[in-house]
């Protein structure tokens, strides 16, 4: 599972909350077995605590490693090209939508969603990004 928090700091609260709705948006049984980071302290932290609460499984590890992070880093880079000529965000809230936005579409172009679309073609795409954005027609 891959999945990003806006949040205008680091810290331990914030990576506490953003861990702790990823797994316990996971069922049981899909919990990963490990969970790499960069080297964020509130990271380790975060996971501590989250692990001394009963709210993840002991037995995940935490890898700080820098060339298993880089995977996901390289895949910012494409997000960060597009977003360049946004230059900046009036708020949290726009910045959120629009970044959901840019993800969604990159992860349609690399055939990530192709098991998520309930019909074919454009039909199975509108329906996912009307789920994905709270839109509903009536």
């Amino acid at each position: 599972m891959i999945d990003f928090y806006l949040s205008a700091t680091r810290n331990t609260q914030g990576a506490k909350r953003f861990l702790g709705k990823a797994l316990k948006s996971m069922k049981p049984w899909a919990h990963p077995d490990a969970i790499n980071t960069d080297k964020a302290p509130a990271y380790r932290s975060a996971i501590a605590e989250l692990k001394a609460e009963g709210k993840c499984p002991p037995d995940i590890v935490h890898r700080q490693v820098k060339y298993l992070n880089n995977i996901i880093e390289a895949d910012h880079g494409k997000l960060k090209r597009l977003m360049n000529p946004v230059r900046g965000f009036k708020s949290m809230k726009t910045a959120y939508a629009t970044i959901k936005g840019f993800e969604l579409m990159q992860m349609f172009k690399k055939g990530q969603l192709d098991i998520w679309k309930l019909g074919q073609g454009l039909t199975g795409e509108i329906w996912l990004i009307e789920r994905q954005f709270g839109i509903y027609r009536t």
